[in-house]
């Protein structure tokens, strides 16, 4: 199985030392990331982990678009990433979100704002990054309706089509997608602004192990479309894991 990178929560506000870190890893694997970049970050919580600081805008810019002369993709990752529902969406790893289940013409005046603020920043992309995963068919829409075309989630070992948008999927789990002699490809997932050492231990030595590729080389592969019914099963496989999860850290 190969495997492409996406790191998400990008903004001005973050932990700066951590990203350079990770980029570091993939850079010299030749596994640029995808980056998946708050256009209006509004989350207190992130702005208040430690280790985080705020750089000048200008100097945000400056950093992100060298990163991505150097191969890596930007996403645009929801609007202001809080977190306003408590609505899994279509791929319901969790029980939040920040546009699924708002009415469609509140998702897409908010992501028209994001889309706007990514436009006066330089950034061309066509790629969404939902927060918490959350998405809906009304998500799907407003995001076509303002030209992206392409979605960084779901499951499987291929990209896919759906209702005129590709996704990219994620790995349920990161050790066994690492593992996998199968044929495809699949993201892995990581949060820099959390990252402890042991956290950056462990991804080196799973980079070391899996057979990375820049995210550039998966937006190149070719999709098959997904029926409706697949697409069920998804949902309840997303369900399944967050229920897991859950269990996880109660019995810890």
């Amino acid at each position: 199985m190969r495997i492409a990178i996406r790191l998400d929560d990008i903004a001005p506000v973050m932990h700066w030392e951590n990203l350079s870190r990770m980029i570091a890893l993939l850079e010299e694997r030749n596994a640029m990331p995808l980056l998946g970049v708050i256009p209006l970050c509004e989350d207190q919580k992130l702005m208040h982990l430690q280790g985080v600081s705020e750089r000048p805008e200008e100097e945000f810019l400056r950093f992100v678009k060298d990163l991505e002369t150097r191969g890596a993709v930007i996403a645009m990752h929801g609007v202001h990433h809080v977190y306003r529902t408590e609505d899994g969406g279509m791929f319901p790893l969790n029980d939040r979100a920040e546009l699924a289940g708002l009415p469609l013409a509140e998702q897409e005046d908010m992501l028209e704002e994001a889309r706007q603020q990514m436009e006066e920043w330089g950034f061309d992309t066509d790629i969404f990054m939902a927060p918490a995963h959350s998405y809906d068919e009304n998500t799907l829409t407003a995001l076509k309706r303002l030209d992206f075309r392409r979605i960084t989630d779901g499951f499987g070992r291929s990209p896919y089509r759906y209702r005129e948008m590709t996704f990219y999927p994620i790995a349920v789990l990161r050790e066994r997608a690492a593992k996998s002699r199968a044929k495809g490809s699949v993201t892995l997932v990581y949060h820099v602004n959390t990252m402890s050492d042991a956290d950056f231990e462990a991804a080196a030595a799973l980079f070391d192990r899996a057979e990375l590729i820049p995210y550039r080389t998966l937006l190149e592969e070719p999709t098959s479309r997904r029926p409706s019914a697949l697409m069920r099963a998804e949902h309840y496989a997303a369900r399944a894991k967050r229920f897991l999860a859950a269990r996880k850290r109660k019995k810890k």
